[in-house]
């Protein structure tokens, strides 16, 4: 040991030593910064794109419900209306209503005692019957029930619509019940069924309100109870949000939830988090391949340079050390040396330095930029907002997308979808003046920033948007549609989280009204 301290080290071997230490030390800060940033970025990209979809699903479940408990309201009432009709009319119109609305797989008249007076289709063979069970609690507690999933008599699994029916005189005669078979095909299964897992990993799936399972890609699972997974509890007990879970079969999931409160469901949508995982792993590998080779022909040239060089050598050693902190590097203003090799590494440590930084900028750059449409992206959006908030300043939101955009993508296929969104990028570019702000959200939505302009200005900016959209032939030979909803900071309200909820909500308004139109954000669509 004493041998080995006695040896003196060459200033050479020591500089390359502190040279190939320093750049291993960068790469791998540089690669630790930038995964987190990824992850952090993926994170909540799929958290919230789920919690947008399950949103959107929970609406339209919604929204058929109402339906459902309204064509059911209505047959009470037109019963009541018509006490002479005859079994055979009833059953007819029974039929009727079953086969227009799609609503339910059965429609049953049952009586105050349990008889099953009519039911459509009549194949299913139990006219005449007095039901138990579950259906008889129905029947027997004299008001509007939607029940949890139970097997019936005929062994299907089903969820039962209730209205209790009464005749002219006030005397209760029973229910009209409809009936949903959660393992055959309905108006609902249609509505649920599509794209219901996608080639990433993500699915949804619908449970009840006491935690059972009512809708899943895996139908044998239909009817399990899921109340060990941590986010049905909350489900059942009405709320919204968004989380990292691990559910009941094991698997980490990105999972988003929103409740249904017309009927006490809960729609829950999540992305695998080894997806996410993998495309990390595919974000560094990249990056690897674009400063290995640049760090790797550095550290070459830096070696051969270092021969010869003393002083110098140690100023350029520290001044690598400083990437190790946490301090802005800014790059040191060249200085001759009269030693030829030192004055050579200078250079090249200058050059090493600007390509570092210049790939940093160009990986935040992609990172804030959306490819298709080199529009900024949603990162970039928050970072507009937060800067034009902290002023004060005043400026209006505006949350757009393509009425039926996906019918485009499933008639001419995904690459025209993209040249029709190209397409709109040029359009409103074409309108909004260079103040303005434009993004692209994700998939067909966008945003626009209106700096210095209230709702009312917006609207009318908005319009002519609109309008010059809905007049001019896309790429797929016809015309295209959009919907807006605008709001405005700080009007409406301060929250930079809450102006671009009424935004959202106003366009589901503008969507909701038929589309291809404008709606301003007003506390009244708080209660829509």
């Amino acid at each position: 040991m004493k041998k080995l301290f006695k040896r003196k080290l060459k200033l050479t071997t020591l500089f390359i030593t502190l040279i190939i230490t320093s750049v291993l030390l960068t790469t791998v800060i540089l690669l630790f910064a930038s995964y987190q940033s990824e992850k952090r970025s993926l994170t909540d990209t799929y958290l919230f794109l789920n919690y947008s979809k399950s949103d959107k699903i929970g609406d339209s479940v919604n929204s058929l419900f109402k339906s459902m408990r309204i064509s059911i309201q209505e047959t009470t009432e037109f019963l009541q209306d018509h006490p002479d009709m005859k079994d055979e009319e009833i059953q007819e119109h029974l039929e009727l209503l079953r086969s227009n609305s799609r609503y339910f797989n059965s429609l049953a008249w049952i009586d105050e005692t349990g008889l099953v007076r009519n039911i459509a289709p009549a194949t299913v063979g139990i006219k005449g019957d007095y039901i138990t069970g579950v259906t008889k609690e129905v029947v027997n507690s004299k008001k509007p029930m939607l029940t949890s999933p139970y097997k019936a008599p005929t062994g299907r699994m089903l969820v039962l619509m209730s209205e209790p029916f009464y005749d002219n005189n006030g005397n209760y005669r029973g229910i009209i019940g409809g009936s949903i078979y959660l393992h055959e095909q309905n108006v609902l299964n249609e509505i649920l069924g599509n794209d219901i897992v996608d080639q990433n990993g993500s699915y949804y799936y619908v449970v009840g309100q006491n935690g059972v399972l009512l809708f899943h890609p895996d139908t044998k699972r239909i009817g399990e109870t899921v109340e060990d997974n941590p986010i049905i509890s909350k489900l059942v007990q009405g709320e919204s949000g968004m989380q990292r879970v691990t559910n009941t079969v094991g698997v980490q999931m990105f999972a988003a939830y929103n409740s249904i409160p017309e009927i006490g469901w809960g729609v829950v949508q999540q992305t695998p988090v080894a997806y996410v995982d993998g495309l990390l792993k595919k974000h560094i590998q990249n990056l690897l391949l674009t400063i290995l080779i640049p760090f790797l022909i550095l550290l070459i040239v830096s070696i051969g340079l270092a021969r010869g060089l003393a002083k110098p050598f140690i100023h350029l050693a520290d001044f690598v050390n400083q990437f190790g902190s946490d301090n802005e590097i800014k790059t040191p203003k060249f200085q001759s040396h009269w030693n030829r090799e030192a004055d050579l590494l200078t250079k090249s440590l200058i050059i090493a330095i600007n390509a570092v930084e210049k790939n940093n900028n160009k990986l935040v750059e992609e990172a804030m930029t959306d490819s298709l449409t080199n529009l900024p992206n949603r990162r970039k959006l928050n970072e507009v907002m937060m800067r034009l908030a902290t002023k004060k300043n005043l400026f209006s939101l505006v949350a757009l997308d393509i009425d039926h955009f996906k019918s485009v993508n499933d008639t001419y296929g995904h690459q025209m979808g993209d040249e029709v969104i190209k397409y709109l990028v040029k359009t409103i570019q074409t309108i909004v003046k260079e103040k303005d702000a434009f993004f692209r959200f994700g998939g067909e939505e966008f945003v626009l920033l209106l700096p210095d302009t209230n709702s009312e200005e917006a609207y009318i900016i908005t319009e002519k948007i609109r309008t010059k959209v809905a007049s001019s032939i896309s790429p797929v030979g016809k015309t295209i549609t959009i919907s807006l909803g605008i709001s405005e900071f700080p009007e409406h309200t301060e929250s930079l989280d809450d102006l671009f909820l009424f935004a959202d909500k106003a366009l589901y308004v503008s969507k909701s009204n038929g589309r291809n139109q404008t709606t301003i954000w007003h506390k009244e669509l708080l209660s829509n």
